[in-house]
């Protein structure tokens, strides 16, 4: 089976600055080089992920870091505005984020797993099945106008794969280069590998990967299940 992006609008909407660069930063270099549009929608400021020696303003060197990172994959941004460990399922960030995908208007969205070990994560996961359905509803009125039909939604894998059942899973061995420099971007975070509560990141992602690869047999892969409901899932 092969798939091919070509013609669609792929997003990934995720809690924290680095979450798409763990979790999908493959498959959307891979959808942009088949001429597919990308864009990432980041929720939270990423304000509370402090190395061992605080950053100042963590919150505004966090946003400038996932703008290199998204420049990168050259990506459209989208950022909210929530503190870590402040998103959840309520109306201002339903609205927040129907609007965003009706300004982009896509075909598919990545999102977090409703399972995922962390509670902006599976916020993140409760908003998308929502917003995406409110995007296409003309009863929801925001800034933009209604979408035609709700996006396809993508969980994606989690971090160290714990709890997740892959469904599926795409081919990222010639973009795992992007993968790495996205997250190169990410120095706040890299600079955490040696604190004793925090996963170093990149020999994290680089095992993620390869795992995921040897299970589907290729080099490097990232894991996916389609959301199984209604208007929500497609036939590819």
């Amino acid at each position: 089976m092969k798939l091919d992006f070509s013609g669609e609008r792929v997003m990934a909407v995720v809690a924290h600055p680095d979450d798409a660069e763990l979790l999908c930063a493959g498959t959307l270099a891979r959808a942009r080089s088949e001429g597919a549009a990308i864009a990432i929608c980041v929720l939270c400021r990423g304000e509370k992920g402090q190395p061992a020696k605080p950053i100042r303003n963590l919150g505004a060197v966090r946003r400038r870091e996932m703008r290199a990172a998204a420049a990168v994959l050259g990506a459209e941004l989208f950022t909210g505005r929530w503190g870590d460990g402040e998103l959840m399922d309520a109306d201002a960030p339903r609205v927040f984020l129907a609007d965003v995908f009706r300004r982009f208007r896509p075909s598919l969205v990545l999102a977090h797993a409703p399972n995922d070990y962390h509670p902006d994560h599976r916020a993140v996961a409760a908003l998308v099945d929502v917003a995406t359905w409110f995007s296409a509803s003309r009863g929801r009125v925001t800034r933009h106008p209604v979408l035609p039909a709700p996006a396809a939604i993508w969980h994606m894998d989690t971090i160290e794969m714990h709890g997740f059942e892959p469904g599926f899973y795409v081919d990222v061995s010639a973009w795992l280069s992007v993968k790495e420099r996205m997250l190169s971007c990410h120095r706040s975070q890299l600079s955490r590998a040696g604190d004793s509560e925090f996963s170093p990141l990149r020999p994290l992602m680089r095992a993620q990967a390869g795992m995921r690869g040897a299970q589907a047999g290729v080099a490097a892969a990232e894991a996916f299940r389609i959301h199984a409901s209604f208007k929500r899932c497609r036939a590819w």
